[in-house]
């Protein structure tokens, strides 16, 4: 399934349940390639559910569909761009990055810098798309292993 011929729509999410499948079945799939399993924990404890049924008070998100699939979602709050993930099997077909070019024109209309804290599956994408490292940040978890992370920005003039 390599095609990437196929529009993809976005549309607000209005449903936690179904952001918080997307997001765990993600980070079940992907992230134990990256991270130790306390950090893989803390990642599925930080988007679980209820975080999400509380953010939408907070947070614009949205859903990538693809001939009326979901394949995807990602959040903005404010000049932060959050919570961004494309479902395994969507992935590496280019609608990550078309989420991304939405989720940036949403933010550039008010913000003239995008903030991302990037997590390790997902930073090459933003270095190529012109976000900068700007810290290194870690986190103990329970266990004590660490979540490691970089924390990016992308001002408006980087916009291509």
């Amino acid at each position: 399934m390599k095609n990437t011929d196929f529009s993809m729509q976005l549309k607000r999410a209005e449903c936690p349940v179904k952001v918080a499948e997307i997001v765990d079945r993600t980070i079940r799939n992907v992230y134990p390639h990256y991270y130790p399993s306390g950090a893989v924990q803390f990642f599925l404890d930080l988007h679980n559910e209820q975080r999400i049924r509380d953010a939408l008070a907070r947070e614009d998100i949205y859903f990538a569909v693809v001939q009326g699939e979901i394949v995807g979602t990602g959040s903005i709050r404010g000049n932060e761009i959050c919570r961004l993930f494309i479902l395994p099997e969507y992935q590496a077909k280019g609608y990550g990055n078309r989420l991304m070019d939405f989720l940036e024109d949403m933010v550039f209309q008010k913000y003239r810098v995008i903030h991302i804290d990037a997590s390790f599956p997902a930073e090459s994408m933003y270095l190529k798309r012109g976000y900068q490292i700007k810290t290194y940040e870690k986190i103990k978890t329970r266990g004590g292993d660490y979540l490691c992370y970089h924390t990016m920005e992308k001002p408006v003039d980087e916009k291509g």
